[in-house]
């Protein structure tokens, strides 16, 4: 089973061999994404990260669907299999 970090390393080493930046987002408000992922041609994703089944807290959730409803692309990722779906995803776009 992938802890957290884990998929966090695996995700900044794919978003940056795509050519992009996987930046690690602190921020003074709570249960917002734990990366910006930029990538070339101007897009960003937030990244929420889990441990390998977990899901996010209610609060994340909430700050999700308003990150969500701006216009935003958002993902809750917790293993490779959902770091390869993203890349994919930024491929054929």
């Amino acid at each position: 089973m992938e802890r957290e970090r884990d998929v966090e390393r695996k995700l900044k080493v794919a978003v940056e061999r795509e050519g992009g930046w996987c930046l690690k987002f602190l921020s003074s408000i709570s249960g917002v994404p734990d990366r910006l992922c930029l990538f070339p041609g101007g897009v960003l994703v937030f990244v929420e990260l889990k441990r390998h089944g977990a899901k996010p807290r209610p609060l994340q959730v909430r700050i999700i669907s308003k990150i969500r409803k701006l216009g935003f692309r958002v993902e809750v990722i917790d293993s490779e299999q959902g770091i390869q779906e993203l890349i994919e995803s930024m491929r054929r776009s």
